[in-house]
């Protein structure tokens, strides 16, 4: 096979197929970014996320303190700009042709940390389990509500990924309406299940453990590969080994190997690519949906390497200039 030759490479998951043109690209340190260094401090008085400056924010709703001190280590708040309340209605209505329904969700943000410089990247793995701790336990805590049909829980790291500030924050959006993206991906796993009588996830774990091109890192509970069909360079999925569709049934010992997994992903963005913007998020079930045998959650990582341009925007398929094989290689290295 020719590795300079355009192909077509398809996503299990989502059934959506990526172009992938290895001729556009010269060297994976092509994509490493020139990093300039904008000192932080540990404390800004015109961060409103920052201890002491709780006016400046809409309302806590979870708090966790420091056993070695009386401030809090992580916190969750309500979005001072919400996308969705729970203010609104979560009925709809016809509008003449089209339809509508009231605004009915959750928006919080999830402070990772009360130095103003810490960010996820540079947390030890005991520091990451206390982020993942909070994550946890509002993703759980705003599934209880009977309705809402999803919840997202994700981050956007830097200024291209849409990051407002730079204080190291997380959020979580619920909704009462499930985006036709998710049902797509959840169809093309029932889909596979039905067709084959097995999770896609759990069949492409096994495959990436047995070909190893693409697998960077494991441990006890978590696989961490760039996947054969990524959209951007360096798209990483974190995907737990054992077969569970609902991040709100993570168990205490895999959110510790998590924790180990995202330590090294993160610092390895940053040792080899410059530590780049990105966004990652939580790809978990629907409502309704825990249990089922076709589901299975994971964390997808998407590093802001790269521009969406017009064919992308115009066709809706990702064009990768980066074969996922010399991107693995290059992040093992």
């Amino acid at each position: 096979m020719d590795k300079m030759k355009s192909r077509f490479r398809q996503n299990k998951i989502t059934g959506e197929w990526v172009i992938f043109a290895p001729s556009r690209r010269k060297r994976p340190m092509d994509f490493v970014r020139e990093v300039v260094e904008v000192e932080q401090p540990e404390y800004d008085p015109e961060c409103p996320f920052c201890p002491g400056n709780e006016d400046a924010l809409a309302r806590v709703v979870y708090e966790v303190k420091d056993d070695r001190s009386a401030i809090w280590s992580s916190r969750a708040v309500l979005n001072k700009y919400p996308a969705l309340t729970t203010e609104g209605e979560s009925s709809r209505k016809t509008r003449g042709i089209y339809l509508e329904g009231g605004g009915y969700g959750s928006h919080l943000v999830i402070l990772e940390s009360p130095k103003h410089n810490l960010q996820l990247g540079d947390m030890n793995q005991k520091q990451i389990m206390a982020v993942l701790r909070a994550y946890h336990h509002c993703y759980s805590m705003l599934s209880d509500d009977p309705g809402i049909m999803m919840v997202m829980l994700f981050k956007n790291f830097g200024r291209s990924a849409g990051a407002s500030l730079f204080h190291p924050h997380s959020q979580i959006v619920t909704s009462s309406v499930v985006p036709r993206f998710i049902r797509e991906r959840e169809r093309e796993e029932q889909r596979y299940y039905d067709e084959m009588g097995r999770c896609v996830m759990c069949d492409i774990l096994e495959f990436e453990f047995r070909k190893k091109e693409r697998l960077i890192f494991d441990n006890h509970g978590f696989a961490v590969f760039v996947p054969f069909a990524a959209e951007v360079p360096f798209e990483v999925w974190v995907v737990p080994l054992r077969h569970c569709a609902d991040f709100n049934d993570t168990q205490e010992a895999e959110l510790v190997d998590l924790a180990e997994a995202m330590e090294w992903v993160l610092k390895v963005f940053k040792l080899r690519l410059g530590d780049p913007d990105y966004n990652f998020t939580v790809n978990s079930c629907t409502r309704y949906k825990s249990g089922e045998p076709q589901l299975h959650w994971y964390l997808r990582i998407v590093p802001r390497l790269t521009t969406r341009a017009g064919f992308e925007i115009g066709s809706g398929m990702c064009i990768n200039p980066s074969m996922p094989e010399l991107d693995a290689e290059f992040l093992r290295g």
